[in-house]
């Protein structure tokens, strides 16, 4: 409980407690909301405080699970946290401005993302040697705009398994992108926005730079925890197995693939032979006058 405690406490430092405008509520968040206070509604920081923890956890397993989560921040206030959290745990991230299709239309990204890299290994191996001042800029200058927009999913090889959205209004097309494709999301919700959207939401201050980067830093250390784990569990399945045990099991695959292997070969062998057989019996079968084919009169 004390440990609550002081989270609670941070979190009121931090100013997660502040909402919008009255005015500018969304109904939807009324669960969330602790009272109004000079206009302002006030979040409850008990609900703040149970959210973050159960988003936490989801979080953790995912990247247990050795699932990438996406980080999405692209408002002023929360582009250097979002990059900062991300390359922290080494997840891919979008901090300057969402792509229409970055989700839906990943595979056509991704051949912006190559060639992007490809620019950079040929500006990098001399390459672009015997070409102009001027071609040469430009492909820089090319490369920089790329790199400003795609850098955070360069190492992204396919969809990531989870969306972490700071200000899930202000991102509504990431958000509509992940629900299309049944990607699980993780928001912070402000009180203009419907926390409904979201498969975990955290109800909060999405606007202050303190509270956005309490939120996005508890979140990431669960993450590491996560990542901590995967890779303690990996190193003792490996340990656990002596260079016998693992010669056994290459040796096991090898043998179980042979197997496969003979199985289709002998069931392929009678089906050569069995065209004439096969003929053969039908053969039989008006013609019963053979009588060297007794045999198969017997059996009928």
């Amino acid at each position: 409980m004390e440990n609550n405690t002081s989270l609670q406490q941070q979190l009121l430092d931090a100013g997660v407690h502040f909402g919008h405008l009255k005015k500018k509520w969304n109904p939807k968040m009324l669960p969330y909301i602790f009272a109004e206070k000079k206009g302002i509604h006030i979040i409850d920081l008990n609900k703040t405080v149970e959210a973050l923890q159960e988003t936490a956890a989801a979080m953790k397993q995912i990247a247990r699970s050795g699932k990438k989560i996406l980080f999405v921040g692209t408002k002023k206030q929360a582009k250097d946290i979002v990059n900062e959290s991300a390359r922290r745990v080494n997840m891919p991230f979008v901090t300057e401005r969402w792509l229409g299709g970055m989700l839906t239309n990943f595979n056509t990204v991704r051949k912006s993302v190559k060639k992007m890299q490809s620019i950079e290994k040929m500006l990098g191996d001399g390459s672009f040697d015997s070409i102009t001042k001027k071609e040469r800029l430009t492909l820089s200058r090319d490369k920089d705009k790329m790199e400003k927009v795609l850098g955070g999913i360069a190492q992204l090889g396919r969809v990531p398994a989870a969306l972490f959205i700071v200000d899930i209004g202000h991102e509504h097309i990431a958000l509509a992108e992940a629900k299309r494709l049944g990607i699980t999301t993780f928001g912070v919700v402000d009180t203009n926005c419907d926390p409904n959207k979201v498969d975990f939401a955290v109800p909060a201050n999405d606007d202050a730079t303190k509270s956005i980067a309490i939120i996005t830093n508890y979140l990431t250390a669960a993450i590491a925890e996560g990542l901590a784990e995967r890779q303690a569990a990996k190193e003792e399945e490996t340990d656990d197995m002596s260079d016998d045990d693992k010669e056994r099991k290459a040796a096991r695959m090898e043998a179980e693939a042979q197997a496969e292997g003979g199985r289709g070969g002998r069931g392929r062998t009678p089906s050569g032979p069995g065209g004439p057989g096969g003929g053969g019996q039908r053969r039989r079968t008006p013609g019963g006058a053979g009588g060297s084919r007794g045999p198969g009169g017997g059996r009928r």
